[in-house]
C-alpha cells in the first residue's frame, strides 16, 4: 500500500483517487516510506543550513528538496521550512515560478564559477576529474542562467500585462 495517501492530520492532504492540484502535498500511506522522506529532508535541511555558512556550496536547492521530501511525508515539517524566515520565502518563490531575483542569479553564477575554478586550479591535479568539474559547472551556470526565471523579467512583464 505504498502508493496509497492518506490525511495525515490536515484537510488540505488528498487522498487517493481525488485529483489535487500538482502543488498540494501527497502524503505516502507507508511508515517505512514516510520515514525514509522525512530522514531524507532532513538531511536535506542540514546540507542546506551548512550551505548557508560555507562559500561555494549552495543551500537554497536543498532547502527546496527538503521542502518536497517534507510534502510527501509530514505537512507539519513542511510548513516550518516554509514559515523559516529567509528560507521559506525562497522556497515558496521556487513553487510559484517566481524565479531568481538578478543579484541572486548573479552570485550564484559567480559561486559557481568561483568554486569549479578553484577546485580545478588548486585542488584537482588529474585532468579526468577536472574535466567532470568544469562540465558539472557549466551545466551549473547554463541552468541558472537561462533556466531558472529572472524574477525582474517576470515582474515587469506581469505589470505590462496588467497594465
Amino acid at each position: 500500500m505504498a502508493g496509497r495517501t492518506e490525511p495525515a492530520g490536515d484537510s488540505d492532504v488528498p487522498v487517493s483517487g481525488n485529483p489535487a492540484p500538482a502543488d498540494s502535498p501527497v502524503i505516502v500511506r507507508s511508515r517505512l516510506i514516510r520515514g525514509i522522506w522525512i530522514a531524507a529532508g532532513l538531511v536535506l535541511v542540514g546540507i542546506g543550513a551548512v550551505g548557508i555558512v560555507v562559500p561555494g556550496l549552495p543551500s537554497t536547492i536543498f532547502f527546496i528538496l527538503a521542502a518536497g521530501a517534507f510534502s510527501r511525508s509530514s505537512a507539519k515539517l513542511e510548513r516550518w521550512l516554509l514559515n523559516l524566515p529567509a528560507v521559506g520565502k525562497m522556497v515558496g518563490d521556487y513553487r510559484a515560478g517566481l524565479g531568481m531575483r538578478r543579484r541572486a542569479k548573479i552570485a550564484a553564477v559567480s559561486m559557481i564559477v568561483i568554486a569549479v575554478g578553484i577546485s580545478t586550479g588548486l585542488a584537482i591535479k588529474s585532468w579526468t576529474p577536472r574535466t567532470i568539474v568544469l562540465a558539472a559547472g557549466a551545466v551549473g551556470v547554463a541552468y541558472v542562467s537561462w533556466r531558472v526565471p529572472t524574477r525582474e523579467v517576470l515582474d515587469r512583464a506581469a505589470a505590462e500585462s496588467a497594465g
